[in-house]
């Protein structure tokens, strides 16, 4: 399996960081969301971050300007039809991805890969939703795509030696480090991550210490970059509180059941930097 041609699904962020990654690596990429508008503003969002590097002398204009040349954008689903490998970043709902890897199957050339880059949910679910089941996988990118090292290569059940072999080969040929998981809740990174989180929330609602000083000790006595309060509203309340739902509903472990000041914050609309005011107020200033 050759992987040539890059599709990635999705408007967000993680949408133009892994479209970046991977049109800086060679490959051709094809952006597709539901509205031209949102799907321009990926690659908008993209030549932006190749300005700054340019900017910053990291990127020659020339090179910048390659990079921005591998990269389409579309509203229309059949223009992924002779991707390699098509990626889907949208909504963590399965209500949504399975659907949508059902029509994908229906478009793509039978030889493509179709993977997602879902954190938590069961890969398997979305790859029976299709008729290539071990043609299907995850392919999990972290937040923010340019900068952070990691790949989690996610193995359902279903999937071929081949095809984890292909996107770890094309994890690798983007300049990260790829590392092979089974496919349950969480996979290793956020399995790990998210008990640390929940219990730093549980230490505030129980009055333990403020937001600030809790972050603070765990970036002087741990040497992490980030507290754990400040990293919540970093990733997005609602998707800390569906990745913990998650969990809980696949392993029942009480770690992995969000500390209700967490449920509470979501149904207010406080979710973090992208809402303006989360555990801490972006909104100053």
């Amino acid at each position: 399996m050759t992987i040539e041609r890059v599709g990635i699904l999705g408007s967000g962020i993680m949408g133009s960081g892994i479209a970046e990654v991977a049109a800086k690596s060679g490959f051709e990429v094809v952006l597709r969301s539901r509205k031209q508008e949102s799907a321009d503003a990926m690659v908008a969002a993209l030549e932006k971050s190749l300005a700054r590097q340019v900017e910053r002398g990291k990127l020659e204009q020339a090179t910048a300007d390659e990079v921005r040349a591998r990269v389409t954008a579309t509203d229309h689903l059949g223009a992924l039809v002779d991707c390699d490998l098509v990626i889907e970043s949208v909504v963590e709902d399965l209500a949504v991805k399975k659907p949508l890897f059902a029509e994908l199957d229906s478009v793509v050339k039978d030889s493509a890969i179709l993977a997602t880059n879902t954190s938590t949910l069961p890969v398997v679910d979305m790859a029976v939703a299709t008729e290539r089941p071990d043609r299907v996988c995850g392919v999990h990118f972290f937040n923010p795509a340019p900068a952070m090292a990691l790949v989690e290569i996610v193995r359902p059940l279903t999937a071929s030696d081949e095809t984890i072999a292909a996107v770890t080969e094309f994890a690798s040929a983007c300049g990260k480090n790829p590392v092979q998981v089974k496919d349950q809740a969480g996979f290793i990174v956020n399995a790990l991550l998210f008990p640390y989180l929940n219990n730093a929330v549980r230490l505030l609602e129980n009055g333990t210490a403020t937001a600030e000083d809790i972050d603070t000790a765990m970036k002087g006595g741990c040497n992490f970059p980030m507290g754990p309060l400040a990293l919540l509203d970093l990733v997005g309340l609602d998707t800390s509180l569906s990745i913990l739902d998650a969990l809980y509903d696949e392993f029942r472990d009480p770690n992995y059941a969000a500390v209700p000041v967490l449920r509470r914050m979501v149904s207010a609309g406080q979710l973090g930097r992208k809402s303006g005011a989360g555990f801490y107020d972006y909104k100053k200033g």
